[in-house]
């Protein structure tokens, strides 16, 4: 009951806390913004400190891939404060006019952009998380509760308590804005609290993310898996395809948009995949093949039915061999996750026909998978990455962290007067906002 009351608690106060916030003026929220970012600066060796104490705690206990994303260095605090001022700079989601009728003289309709409310985020390992998402929540008016990994609990306990000064030091913004969850107890009650949050974007494996969707009557929004490919045309550049597929594999293997299958047109594989196959051997990426792929690159291990739908998140990657553009289409649309998927093609009609049929949040060409990010889609940062089919999709910053609102402003007016053979009849005219 104790552990009960305690998240209720803190339910309550950020439901109080996104209220108070839907009236906070942008320039109240960039100078929290600008002074995060100052702060984060300012308390780097302390931030470094506590990660350290993470780190040694965790050594022997988690993988390699999950040991980097623990880790926090120069390197990273420096991005964090960049990425907090990137939020910083991008215009206000919340409060925009995005349709205007006049249903009547004087019965005028708007269709206003507002914050969702509270947002539970529930994620692993990364604790820059922590200050992407209490960015983008305090540029767009959310509230936040946030639950980070156990292995990153003293990180992240710094960071919370940096932005929460840096909201304190400025009037008429709730400190409750950003609340930090510690235990795994405490996210299963936040899943019960369906009164006070109206989002979950959980960001993690595949099982974890599956268990949240299944066990709250809260709407959730991500993804489970970051099953990735790259496609390499019969038209494709073969310079271009080498440092598109080493990129996407091996720029950062354990994040959900590096690339887990290779797939390549019969016609090139025997001039790409030995290079290719070179190449990964510098990383010591571990290649499992069809039997196409092992005729070409002798040794390497067979690929199973269920290599084409797992997510490795690690130095190994599926290669299959295909015979056109239709059959790579159809492997990607049957085993992908819809989060990123690639063309390499110097043909426009191909790369056209793979955008339009690859089901998929973010479909590129000629490029790496690795450029699915919020940051470097411009979004200033991202909550995370969503496959589903509803109001946001793709890379999740500012503009996926609102809804709207119907504001409908009359004199008077009244339903009776608009019934009946006589009634008097809607204009429906749009106007300029």
């Amino acid at each position: 009951m104790k552990l009960r009351h305690k998240v209720l608690e803190q339910c309550e106060k950020a439901r109080e806390a996104s209220i108070r916030l839907g009236s906070i003026d942008s320039e109240v929220k960039d100078v929290v913004l600008y002074e995060l970012a100052e702060d984060i600066l300012m308390n780097k060796e302390r931030i470094i400190e506590a990660n350290g104490i993470d780190l040694r705690s965790s050594e022997g206990k988690i993988s390699s891939a999950m040991m980097k994303r623990l880790m926090v260095d120069d390197k990273k605090i420096n991005e964090m404060a960049a990425m907090v001022r990137s939020v910083a700079k991008l215009e206000d989601p919340s409060g925009k006019v995005l349709q205007k009728t006049e249903l009547d003289k004087g019965l005028i309709l708007e269709k206003i952009s507002v914050p969702i409310g509270v947002i539970a985020c529930i994620f692993e390992s990364r604790p820059e998380v922590v200050v992407q998402i209490s960015a983008l929540a305090i540029k767009s008016g959310n509230a936040v509760l946030l639950k980070g990994g156990k292995e990153a609990i003293n990180t992240n306990k710094v960071l919370v308590d940096i932005i929460r000064k840096s909201i304190l030091d400025n009037k008429g913004m709730p400190v409750d804005s950003v609340q930090l969850l510690e235990t795994r107890e405490e996210v299963k009650e936040v899943l019960k609290m369906d009164d006070f949050i109206d989002l979950i974007i959980p960001r993690g494996s595949n099982k974890f993310v599956k268990f949240i969707q299944g066990n709250t009557k809260i709407p959730v929004m991500g993804h489970a898996d970051g099953i990735c490919h790259v496609y390499v045309d019969k038209d494709a550049d073969i310079e271009k395809a080498i440092r598109i597929c080493f990129d996407s594999k091996c720029q950062y293997p354990a994040v959900c948009n590096a690339m887990e299958t290779l797939l390549a047109h019969r016609s090139v594989a025997k001039r790409i995949l030995p290079r290719l196959a070179k190449e990964y051997g510098r990383e010591d990426v571990e290649l499992r093949g069809d039997s196409a792929v092992r005729k070409i690159l002798k040794g390497v291990k067979k690929a199973t039915e269920k290599d084409w739908s797992t997510e490795y998140g690690d130095f190994v990657l599926s290669i299959k061999v295909v015979d056109d553009i239709d059959e790579a289409i159809g492997h990607i649309n049957r085993y992908g996750s819809g989060h990123t998927d690639c063309i390499v093609t110097e043909k426009k009609l191909n790369a056209l026909k793979f955008i339009d049929l690859v089901d998929s949040g973010s479909v590129m060409w000629n490029c790496s998978t690795r450029f699915s990010d919020g940051y470097r889609y411009g979004l200033g940062a991202e909550v995370g990455i969503s496959t589903n089919k509803i109001h946001a999709r793709g890379p999740v910053g500012l503009e996926g962290l609102v809804i709207y609102k119907y504001v409908l402003t009359g004199d008077g007016h009244i339903v009776s007067e608009y019934s009946g053979k006589k009634g008097k009849k809607f204009k429906h005219k749009r106007l300029k906002g």
